[in-house]
C-alpha cells in the first residue's frame, strides 16, 4: 500500500521491513465483527486534504493466502488519496479472536528524493478487547539509504494504540453506535555523516530530530468497519551546514479527513 499525502511541496514516502504480532488479544471462540471481512464488502470515503475534497472507494476483492493462513485482499478503484485507504489499499487482513491483522507494505513519501520502504506481517490495527491507552502493535527499525550523496541513517518507530471506546460518535451528520478510537503514530529520526576540513573523522549530524511525523486517529464502529480518520503530518528538518543540500522540504503540515459517506457490507 502507497500511502500518498499530498503536502503543498512534496510528497511523503516510507516503507519499513519489519513485522509484529503479540498473542494478546487472540481468541478463536470469539470473532470481532468492527471490520466485516466479507467478500465485495466496499467503504466509499470522502476525503478532505488542506481543503480540497477528493473521494477513495475501498473494498475487499478475494482471498489469498500467505503462509497458510487465509486473508482478505483490499484494493481500491482508483489511485487511493486518504490515508487509511492508502493503507489498506493492495493488502491482506485477517481476523484473529479480537483482532485485526495486517500484512503488507505501507509507505510515505519524505520528499521526492527519500523514498524509503517496509513491510508489516500480522501487525495488530485493531484490538476489540483492548483496554483505554493500551498499546496493540508497535515495529522499530533503521534504515540506511543514500540521498544525494549523502548517507542517511532513518530511525523510525511506527505504533498503534487503542485509545478509548465510544458509546456514540457523530461523523459526516450520522451518528455511530459502539465506536472504537485507534492511534496510529510514526515517529523518525535521521541523521548522516560528514566529512568536515580539519577533523580526521566524519561528523554525525542530525537532519531531523525524533518526531512524530505523522499522527492519524482511525474510528471502527461495529458491524461497519472505520467510519472517520483524521491524519496530520507535521515535520521541521534542522538547519544544515554550510554548503549540505538536500532534496528534502525543510518543513511539511498537512491535515486530512476521511469522512464514510456510502457502504455495503456483510459478515
Amino acid at each position: 500500500m502507497k500511502i500518498k499525502l499530498i503536502l503543498s511541496f512534496a510528497i511523503l514516502s516510507l516503507l519499513f521491513s519489519c513485522s509484529s504480532d503479540s498473542s494478546n488479544g487472540s481468541d478463536s471462540s470469539s470473532q470481532t465483527n468492527y471490520f466485516p471481512l466479507a467478500l465485495r464488502n466496499y467503504w466509499k470515503y470522502r476525503v478532505v486534504t488542506n481543503a480540497v475534497t477528493q473521494t477513495d472507494s475501498l473494498y475487499i476483492s478475494n482471498d489469498t493466502t500467505i503462509n497458510t493462513k487465509v486473508y482478505k485482499k483490499f484494493k481500491t478503484r482508483n489511485a487511493p488519496i486518504g490515508f487509511f485507504s492508502n493503507s489498506m489499499n493492495k493488502n491482506a487482513v485477517r481476523i484473529d479472536g479480537y483482532r485485526l491483522l495486517l500484512t503488507g507494505s505501507i509507505g510515505f513519501d519524505f520528499g521526492a528524493g527519500l523514498p524509503i520502504n517496509l513491510s508489516l506481517s500480522d501487525y495488530v490495527i485493531f484490538q476489540e478487547n483492548a483496554t483505554n491507552n493500551q498499546d496493540l502493535g508497535s515495529v522499530s527499525g533503521v534504515i540506511n539509504q543514500t540521498v544525494a550523496n549523502y548517507p542517511l541513517v532513518i530511525n523510525y518507530t511506527l505504533k498503534s494504540t487503542n485509545i478509548e471506546s465510544l458509546p456514540t460518535f457523530t461523523s459526516n451528520g450520522r451518528v455511530y453506535t459502539d465506536v472504537k478510537k485507534i492511534k496510529t503514530v510514526l515517529n523518525a529520526k535521521i541523521t548522516t555523516s560528514l566529512t568536515v576540513a580539519g577533523i580526521p573523522f566524519p561528523v554525525v549530524v542530525s537532519i531531523l530530530d525524533p518526531q512524530d511525523v505523522v499522527t492519524s486517529y482511525q474510528y471502527y464502529s461495529k458491524t461497519i468497519g472505520n467510519v472517520y480518520t483524521n491524519t496530520n503530518i507535521n515535520y521541521r528538518l534542522n538547519s544544515l551546514p554550510t554548503g549540505i543540500t538536500l532534496p528534502l522540504p525543510s518543513s511539511g503540515s498537512q491535515t486530512q479527513e476521511e469522512f464514510l459517506q456510502t457502504y455495503d457490507v456483510s459478515n
